[in-house]
């Protein structure tokens, strides 16, 4: 669904100038017009309780350049950063915006586009080594998809601070395929009366192709991973598998089919459905399990009168998992939806209220299943069959 902050055929110039009355009269307190976009109403009051003041360039002194480097070096969209760049920069260059690609703390990696833009955007503070979180620089839609974790389109007054007034921002969170954690952000910026309808689909298409990349490195590695425990493979007996670091599967054997289990952790039993408890044992590269029991049945408690945990046995060896309550909303939104399972969508409306959070959802299950694997599984998400989800409420 778009998160776009103007509609189709607007006078952007009309709207400009109303949404800066809008500013005036909410943060000058001279009322009463007030936001339309609820989006943009809660980013300001939280800017607003954390001291900022609209009428001034808010603290965004850049990082030293050895620090902003080092970032860059560490940070896994360097890997990606020329698909991004073929992706939007030589349509930035001539369309004349900014395209822009923060690390997940909000400070500026790396930059593209026009030379005329990248000067004016010197002149905001809006720089390689700037932290453009909402706590610096106000309502932005680098800070306020970090914030909201999901796209973000602004335009105009509705970034928080005067001197941005004149652009309009679109940014996209962009995750890692692997376990859903945020990467960072990928933004397209540029003067407020030039805004594209296209610019959404621009920007969503390379964050796409960018973390499609990311997804073929992995699968690269899961080969190599493969390959190198063939050999060991072909010479033990009885079930087993050899996983990443992440535990995803890249090689199993008498095993129904799963991607991915619970992380590995050395002498730590991990629950696989199909094999009960495994006990890893550390490979060159990757780690193999094996069944540590003849039992291999499972049965999974969400418990809820206190705080959330998951309770899994197999056999009449038990194991416990403490859970965020976000994700132990997520298992009873799966438990109760039984073998047909929820989209990302549904379980946005269910968890959110509405659409617009599919992208966190998908992070958020990514994490999750870091931590359960192969309990929950995808397309759509449910429980794994052949476990038996109970959930214990006060």
């Amino acid at each position: 669904m778009s998160y776009s902050a103007v509609r189709p055929g607007t006078d952007l110039s009309a709207y400009a100038k109303e949404l800066a009355r809008v500013h005036d009269a909410v943060l000058g307190h001279s009322g009463p017009p007030t936001l339309s976009r609820a989006l943009v109403a809660k980013s300001w009051d939280r800017v607003v309780r954390a001291g900022l003041d609209p009428t001034v360039p808010n603290a965004r002194d850049p990082l030293p350049f050895a620090e902003t480097e080092r970032r860059r070096q560490e940070s896994p969209l360097r890997i990606v950063l020329d698909e991004i760049v073929r992706s939007v920069g030589g349509v930035a260059d001539a369309s004349h915006f900014l395209m822009v690609v923060s690390d997940a703390d909000g400070v500026i990696l790396w930059r593209e586009g026009s030379t005329r833009v990248r000067s004016q955007a010197d002149r905001l503070g809006f720089t390689e080594g700037a932290e453009w979180t909402e706590e610096r620089v106000g309502t932005n839609a680098i800070g306020t998809a970090l914030a909201e974790e999901a796209p973000v389109q602004l335009f105009s007054a509705e970034h928080f601070e005067e001197g941005q007034h004149p652009w309009y921002c679109t940014a996209y969170p962009i995750h890692d395929p692997r376990d859903g954690e945020l990467l960072g952000i990928v933004d397209i910026s540029g003067p407020a009366l030039t805004l594209h309808p296209a610019i959404e689909a621009l920007v969503e298409t390379a964050v796409r192709l960018a973390e499609s990349k990311l997804w073929c490195h992995h699968e690269l590695r899961l080969e190599r991973i493969r390959i190198a425990a063939e050999h060991l493979m072909a010479t033990i007996s009885g079930p087993a598998v050899v996983v990443d670091d992440l535990g995803w599967v890249a090689h199993s054997r008498e095993l129904p089919r799963r991607d991915r289990i619970d992380v590995p952790r050395p002498d730590i039993a991990i629950a696989v459905p199909g094999m009960g408890l495994c006990v890893p044992e550390r490979l060159r590269e990757g780690w193999l399990l094996r069944p540590a029991g003849a039992e291999r049945s499972m049965t999974a408690v969400l418990d809820l009168t206190g705080p959330p945990a998951l309770h899994l046995t197999s056999g009449t060896t038990p194991w416990r998992l403490a859970l965020s309550p976000r994700h132990a909303e997520i298992l009873r939104q799966l438990g109760a939806a039984g073998p047909s399972g929820l989209s990302a969508g549904r379980l946005s409306r269910a968890l959110y209220g509405d659409d617009q959070h599919a992208v966190t959802v998908r992070a958020e299950i990514s994490r999750l299943r870091r931590l359960v694997g192969a309990l929950i599984t995808t397309q759509p998400y449910r429980i794994a069959e052949g476990v038996a989800l109970t959930v214990r409420v006060p």
